[in-house]
């Protein structure tokens, strides 16, 4: 994409009511973007049908959740869920008989990784494997799909498939090395990306992250026109990240982190809600800010603009209520003022190292050593100064911006603007000195 396109204005609420439809493509887990949007259809009233990965066996095989399983993810997210495993990429599959992606990569050594070639023709036939079973298993999920929406209401696809990281043992000492190392332990994003092993994962980011969204969007054409035909709607959301608008001296600015290797998946993410909508289908990706997940905290450093969230909320209006965060986030640090913070935080971003990555035509940008040098070590400095490591400043403000986000997705979808929409601090601002004053 050649620009951005920010959500400046609180949508309203609309469209979206109790008896309609919502449709969560994926599994939902906890500490997610996924949680604050589910939390708003479960306001609404709206019935909420689920999906589940599956779980493998001790072979690796997939098989669906037991009843137990079933029972405790139906009552985690709050409604049904058709129990056929929609596990995405290809790193366990292979012609039989033959190696998975997983075995090829099992093979490797950090002595030999990076000059390691691999055969892609065979390569790419377990990828359509992959496919394949996947465009299968969905198949059979959305013929039962069909049966479970009754006529005459509006239908909310909620896509939320990320990932696909290997459980490769050279692939996570070499991720550590790319998102935690420093000094003699860095490797570069650029030498990783360029090796056939760094192109094998980014094929799995790939299907995973993206291609799903295309498969949705494909295998429930026979569900939306039935139901668009009789005059209610379809829509379709997914999360995106593709860097944030923080407050740097008191100005709203477009900052990244890097390298975000996903990166590639979340821009096909992009490309593929785009040429949705050329075809008239309402499916918006939703950039969000960064926010501490599972699946992020193997990025270290890719938090530390959420304290910028402080700013924004002050900025915004926020009055009291933007106070009562302040004094709450500053009781968790261990007798260091949260101004201290802070301004660590707006030197470390008005640094020339960090100024260089706010180019937003070349993201996702590379790691360098001096970047890596400077953002570990404040993200290392700054969890020292907590209380307690298990009660962090970011866990607060991300479950914030889970809440709003939520929020603003959920409203916007009622009748989204556009094919790929940023949320940035200070809507995510706006939208909670909105809302949670009067919860209080």
């Amino acid at each position: 994409m050649g620009q951005r396109v920010s959500l400046r204005n609180l949508p309203g609420a609309g469209l979206f009511k109790k008896g309609d439809v919502f449709v969560l493509f994926g599994e939902l887990f906890d500490r997610g973007y996924a949680n604050g949007l589910v939390d708003e259809a479960r306001a609404a009233g709206m019935e909420i049908i689920g999906f589940t990965v599956g779980r493998r066996t001790e072979d690796n095989s997939l098989r669906p959740l037991t009843p137990e399983e079933l029972e405790a993810a139906e009552a985690h997210l709050g409604g049904r869920i058709i129990n056929v495993p929609l596990m995405a990429g290809f790193d366990l599959d292979a012609p039989d008989g033959g190696l998975t992606p997983r075995d090829v990569i099992n093979q490797l050594s950090m002595n030999t990784w990076y000059d390691e070639k691999f055969d892609w023709d065979y390569l790419g036939k377990c990828r359509q494997i992959g496919v394949d079973r996947f465009k299968s298993a969905a198949e059979q999920a959305f013929a039962q799909l069909k049966d479970m929406i009754p006529e005459g209401r509006n239908v909310f696809f909620a896509h939320t498939m990320a990932g696909g990281v290997p459980k490769a043992k050279i692939f996570l000492a070499l991720a550590n090395r790319i998102y935690k190392g420093r000094g003699d332990r860095f490797l570069s994003s650029d030498d990783f990306i360029a090796s056939d092993l760094g192109k094998l994962i980014l094929q799995n980011f790939e299907e995973v992250t993206a291609n799903t969204f295309q498969h949705l969007i494909e295998g429930t054409e026979e569900i939306r026109d039935r139901i668009v035909g009789n005059g209610n709607h379809v829509h379709y959301s997914a999360y995106g990240y593709h860097g944030t608008e923080i407050l740097i001296n008191d100005a709203y600015k477009w900052q990244t982190y890097s390298n975000y290797t996903q990166g590639y998946a979340k821009k096909k993410l992009e490309q593929i809600a785009s040429e949705s909508w050329e075809k008239g289908i309402k499916a918006s990706v939703f950039n969000c800010p960064e926010i501490r997940t599972n699946s992020s905290d193997i990025f270290v450093g890719v938090e530390l603009p959420l304290f910028s969230l402080l700013l924004a909320l002050k900025k915004e209006d926020g009055g009291a209520w933007a106070d009562a965060q302040w004094a709450h986030c500053g009781n968790l640090l261990d007798d260091v003022p949260l101004e201290t913070v802070l301004q660590k935080i707006q030197d470390l971003n008005n640094s020339k190292v960090m100024e260089r990555t706010r180019d937003f035509d070349s993201w996702p940008a590379p790691n360098a050593p001096d970047l890596a040098e400077i953002v570990i070590t404040a993200s290392q400095e700054i969890t020292k100064m907590h209380k307690d490591r298990n009660a962090l400043i970011t866990d607060h403000l991300s479950a914030l911006v889970v809440e709003a986000t939520g929020t603003l997705i959920f409203r916007e979808m009622a009748d989204p603007t556009g094919p790929v929409l940023w949320l940035n601090h200070d809507i995510v601002a706006r939208q909670l000195n909105e809302t949670r004053p009067s919860m209080s």
